[in-house]
């Protein structure tokens, strides 16, 4: 997932990536032969047939495509070509609500850089006790005991939950993704790690829960230590699987005949919150703690066949597959926790498929059922939806919560078909647009599994229910679901009902015998990525077909390839490898990168959806050296965002540290939550 600067290191691997990440974040995917080996169709490859529906799309907003089986269907606020019905936008001073402020400008620096006006304070960095009895953090005297009560390591996703009856305290969640041993431990030898550093490793994965107090005047934030809801889960604790895989053999082990106790989580990358007051936590490159696979299932879920990077089999058999070869069935799953709940056990949603999950943004249906989008972070891999038969009940009775908590084992899941809408032979690989001036099209969702009361059906040919949610890379694989760029984060919006899916890049597409570009994907050798912007049927999140465009196909502004929604090229932030996206109460996306390969270091960019100004994009910030930007929450008087693995540079190491953040020289760099606010007390960006 992780890509850093050419400048800073020779290594090319997945785009750009150093090789310390491609080791400690995904176990090096992008040096491994793809998963996916599939024949599916690809959109290029099916192009020919598609139904064109740019006429009617410029006529109204009302759109009528044809089905996967040939059905009339149509749909309300499809993406208008609205770049060809209105004039070029001239840019008034100040941009769009909520981005009025001064770009930050692409930089190298070893800090967050925000814009001029606005001030930062770090919210809390790995180590800081969040727990009673937990110790202060020396990086010299670590333990495992110590670990499990502090903040983890490499936060990614972040949840801010409202605390209603404490004044000015909010509830923090954190996902803490992986662990960055050479840059942990004095001395750290991968070769041969000790029991202590691997059992310190798996206290800081999983997820964190702290209390966090607000200062009234500004957007500081400041963590709330030893409260009572504040939590650590790690690869230790225990989970329980629930829905339709829940005690299915598959999920059975030595330690687990139950199939529904699992200990820990593992990589838990984006993630989402719902309606109902929890939060969502998507498991993603589980497969790199995993060694000795054997099956082609484990060869398409990207297992090795011999070691570990971190040998954790050597310490707990449960990761050696030669021994518990179902242990890695039992991850990759969606988390569901109840924040508000320290003694609550959480759950893992078999019904929403086991994948490397990057995200998984709920929405609701007009009546009350949970619709949760979700990406597969892989090359050639694919998007999903689920859509719960149960409907949400409203309030905040015991008898509310309970039955919400049980809305996502229930419902059908889907994948993602996408056609294009212009000739093949004008999809030529360059990210030249096509004729018809957009990268769009129309696209189908193929229901895979239908979980109930009384069991779950396949709709695969040759699978059993169990096996689709087992192995749902494979029921895509067999349905003819589109390959697409490393689907990442995806969102809804919560003023138009959009959908908005970040593909960070793919620098293997086109490449040798891999598929070739398609009007979804339009560059081969995709290095900057782009983001889609889908609109369901009749805005029906239920809907079983929708239309698409690319909003954003990213890069140098100055790039024929690129585009930014029709807005004036001239006027807008160089982007590279969107990655987590999120929105501000005007209705603005906001993406952060993860790989930059423009020269600069990655950063939160804020951009127009909607209005003369969609597609106006504008550069917020800049994180430290090595570091990734994740997990953005922007409100109205604060901007969240999770720095990790600062200092993750190729030859770094404790003894040798690529960055000094955020404690300044002959301090460990520590990953940390940043809260970013204007200096006068006022709205972001108005």
């Amino acid at each position: 997932m992780r890509n850093l600067l050419p400048m800073l290191s020779n290594h090319s691997h997945g785009g750009g990536r150093s090789a310390m990440t491609c080791r400690f974040r995904c176990g090096d995917a992008c040096f491994q032969e793809v998963p996916n080996t599939s024949g599916n169709e690809y959109v290029g490859d099916v192009i020919a047939g598609a139904l064109s529906r740019r006429s009617v799309m410029r006529a109204a907003a009302v759109v009528t495509v044809a089905s996967a089986a040939g059905t009339a269907l149509a749909v309300g606020n499809a993406p208008a070509a609205e770049a060809h019905q209105r004039p070029k936008p001239k840019p008034e001073a100040g941009g769009a609500r909520g981005l009025r402020f001064t770009p930050v400008a692409p930089n190298t620096a070893d800090r967050v850089t925000v814009p001029s006006g606005y001030e930062q304070n770090v919210v809390v960095r790995w180590g800081e006790p969040i727990l009673r009895g937990a110790p202060a953090f020396d990086p010299e005297k670590q333990t495992a005991k110590a670990q499990a009560g502090q903040f983890g390591y490499n936060n990614d996703f972040l949840s801010l939950l409202p605390l209603p009856d404490e004044h000015h305290r909010q509830v923090l969640v954190a996902n803490h993704e992986y662990t960055d041993e050479v840059l942990m431990f004095r001395g750290y030898d991968p070769e041969n790690p000790t029991r202590e550093q691997v059992e310190i490793a798996w206290a800081a994965h999983g997820l964190g829960v702290v209390v966090v107090q607000e200062e009234h005047r500004t957007g500081k934030l400041t963590a709330v230590t030893r409260h009572r809801l504040n939590r650590r889960l790690t690869a230790t604790s225990v989970f329980e699987a629930t829905g339709p895989a829940a005690g299915s053999a598959l999920l059975k082990t030595s330690a687990d005949p139950s199939g529904r106790k699992v200990l820990g989580t593992l990589n838990n990358c984006s993630g989402g919150t719902t309606p109902w007051g929890t939060t969502l936590h998507g498991e993603e490159n589980f497969n790199q703690y995993f060694a000795n696979a054997s099956s082609a299932t484990d060869k398409r879920y990207g297992i090795g066949t011999g070691a570990s990077e971190r040998k954790w089999e050597r310490f707990d058999k449960r990761f050696d597959l030669k021994q518990e070869p179902n242990e890695a069935h039992r991850f990759g799953w969606v988390v569901e926790l109840d924040p508000y709940d320290p003694e609550s056990t959480p759950r893992k949603r078999t019904a929403l498929g086991r994948f490397k999950h990057e995200a998984a943004q709920p929405r609701m249906t007009a009546d009350g059922r949970a619709v949760v989008y979700m990406g597969d972070d892989e090359r050639f891999d694919y998007f999903y939806k689920f859509v719960s038969s149960k409907r949400m009940k409203k309030g905040r009775s015991r008898a509310a919560h309970a039955h919400n908590l049980t809305l996502l084992d229930e419902g059908t899941l889907y994948v993602a078909r996408l056609t294009g809408d212009s000739p093949a032979a004008e999809i030529d690989g360059s990210g030249k647009l096509p004729a018809d001036g957009e990268f769009d099209g129309s696209g189908v969702w193929i229901p895979l599994a239908t979980a109930g009361p009384d069991g779950a059906v396949s709709h695969v040919p040759g699978m059993t229910a169990e096996e689709v949610y087992v192995f749902t890379r494979l029921a895509g694989d067999k349905v003819g679901a589109t390959k697409m760029d490393r689907p990442e984060d995806i969102e809804p919006s919560p003023r138009t009902g959009r959908v908005y899916v970040a593909l960070t890049n793919n620098s293997n597409r086109g490449k040798g015998t891999n598929p070739g570009a398609d009007e979804a994907n339009p560059r081969n050798l995709n290095k900057h990525g782009q983001i889609l912007e889908l609109a369901e049927h009749w805005d029906d999140p239920s809907s079983d077909g929708f239309a698409w465009r690319l909003f954003l196909v990213a890069g140098d502004p100055n790039d024929p390839a690129t585009y930014f929604a029709g807005f004036p090229k001239d006027k807008v932030s160089p982007i590279s490898c969107p990655d987590n996206v999120a929105f501000d109460p005007h209705g603005n996306l906001w993406i952060s990168t993860d790989g930059n390969q423009l020269g600069s270091h990655d950063g939160l960019f804020g951009v127009a959806t909607h209005g003369e100004r969609r597609g106006e994009l504008k550069q917020f910030l800049t994180v430290p050296t090595g570091a990734e930007t994740c997990g953005p929450i922007v409100q109205d008087r604060r901007v969240l965002v999770a720095v990790q693995h600062p200092g993750e540079i190729d030859g770094a190491s404790v003894e040798k540290p690529a960055s000094v953040w955020p404690d300044g020289p002959g301090r460990i760099v520590r990953p940390a939550v940043v809260s970013v606010w204007r200096a006068d007390g006022r709205d972001i960006g108005v």
